[in-house]
């Protein structure tokens, strides 16, 4: 009881406080507080004042997070408490909105903040505050979205980091209605432990089914030799196909056995296999049925 009547003493200090010195300032500068112009009014602060908020409260929930200084609460069911910015002919261009419900009710909830901006001003939505990036609350593992939206590191790392032995992902994926998403391929470092000599964390391409189950790993590249297997998680070689053939699309005919070519090419043609076994040295078999 104490605790609740010291929290109500000091937010009305604050707030006293608060109209004391604006009104001073006001007085001060011979303006006062007047209706905003802007759609839907509200109380306007003399034009080019400032508010100044400081705090020495830490952000505790048991004391009520008193370093809150300004606290936007929803009292209506789909009341959106939001922080606007418009331009000189006062428009609305973006915004930091809060919620738990979409304005329509049918709708699935949205349950979370939202940064919007405009919708080009020549488009079907010209001028429509429109979600570009959204963090929902209620949830212990946050799915973070972007809606029509590229995103861009610029002179920097765009990181996806983990915990030891655990898979770090980069997926590609299927939206669907409610924005669910259902995986089709994930660029990962495994979770293969780290043991020293480079091991561990290697590399994989995963494919994963159409209700959203890991199938395989097409692709596997070990950290510590840089070795690729192809359907292949062991590459022994540089290059290990767990497959029973391999295919060269393309025939080629060396004109000569001293043509161009690099040690350890391959080509054939309907008569030879050629391979060149020194810079631009060439020897073939040839080929006949059985």
């Amino acid at each position: 009881m104490k605790r609740t009547a010291k929290v109500v003493s000091l937010a009305l200090g604050l707030c006293c406080s608060f109209l004391l010195v604006s009104c001073s300032q006001a007085a001060s500068t011979n303006s006062s507080f007047t209706e905003s112009p802007l759609p839907g009014g509200g109380i306007q602060i003399p034009h080019n004042e400032r508010i100044h908020l400081s705090t020495d409260q830490q952000w505790i929930s048991s004391e009520g997070h008193l370093s809150d200084l300004i606290r936007l609460q929803w009292t209506g069911d789909r009341a959106k408490p939001a922080i606007s910015w418009a331009n000189e002919k006062g428009e609305d261009k973006t915004a930091i909105i809060s919620h738990e419900k979409a304005n329509n009710a049918e709708q699935h909830d949205h349950k979370h903040l939202s940064i919007e901006t405009t919708m080009s001003p020549t488009g079907k939505n010209a001028g429509e505050l429109f979600t570009r990036f959204e963090v929902p609350y209620d949830v212990d593992t946050a799915e973070i979205r972007t809606h029509s939206s590229n995103f861009n590191v610029m002179d920097g790392i765009l990181r996806v980091a983990g915990e030891p032995d655990t898979n770090r992902d980069l997926q590609f994926s299927k939206s669907e209605q409610g924005n669910v998403t259902t995986p089709r391929w994930g660029i990962r470092a495994d979770s293969a432990s780290e043991g020293g000599g480079n091991a561990g964390s290697n590399l994989q391409i995963v494919r994963y089914s159409d209700s959203g189950e890991v199938m395989d790993s097409p692709l596997y590249i070990s950290r510590s030799n840089g070795n690729v297997g192809v359907g292949a998680s062991d590459p022994q070689t540089k290059l290990d196909v767990d497959d029973n053939s391999v295919r060269i699309r393309q025939s080629f005919t060396p004109a000569s056995s001293t043509s161009p070519g690099v040690q350890g090419e391959v080509a054939w043609d309907e008569k030879y296999v050629y391979v060149c076994v020194a810079p631009n040295t060439w020897k073939r078999t040839e080929l006949s049925s059985w």
